[in-house]
């Protein structure tokens, strides 16, 4: 079955998209937690954040770049939103292809973690 993130970049998997580059791709969460739930993804493959080095951490200004152009095409800019990268089990990270989510919509997105 291979990584569902990299089906979605290929095409194979359908997303709602919102933005792409050369580098990345931006999609809509299929179970949005925010009025706007969009996802960045790199389109080279890498599983977590411990996977990152000197060679490849470009991929971290590519991602947040993006994650800029998202907030702005969603009209989310100018008052705010919160970029969150679940990492590893205890982290929350389920598909094992790094990826921010990018949240906002609301006046308030609540506290950062919920006890």
């Amino acid at each position: 079955m291979g990584c569902l993130f990299c089906n979605i970049i290929s095409g194979a998997t359908p997303s709602k998209k919102v933005y792409e580059n050369e580098k990345v791709y931006a999609f809509e969460d299929i179970n949005p937690q925010a009025p706007v739930h969009v996802l960045v993804i790199h389109k080279t493959h890498i599983e977590k954040l411990e996977d990152l080095t000197a060679a490849n951490s470009s991929i971290m200004a590519d991602l947040f770049l993006a994650v800029k152009e998202v907030a702005e095409i969603r009209g989310i800019d100018e008052k705010g939103y919160r970029v969150i990268i679940n990492n590893g089990t205890a982290g929350g990270q389920v598909i094992w292809h790094l990826h921010v989510h990018v949240m906002g919509g609301k006046d308030d997105m609540g506290p950062m973690v919920v006890r």
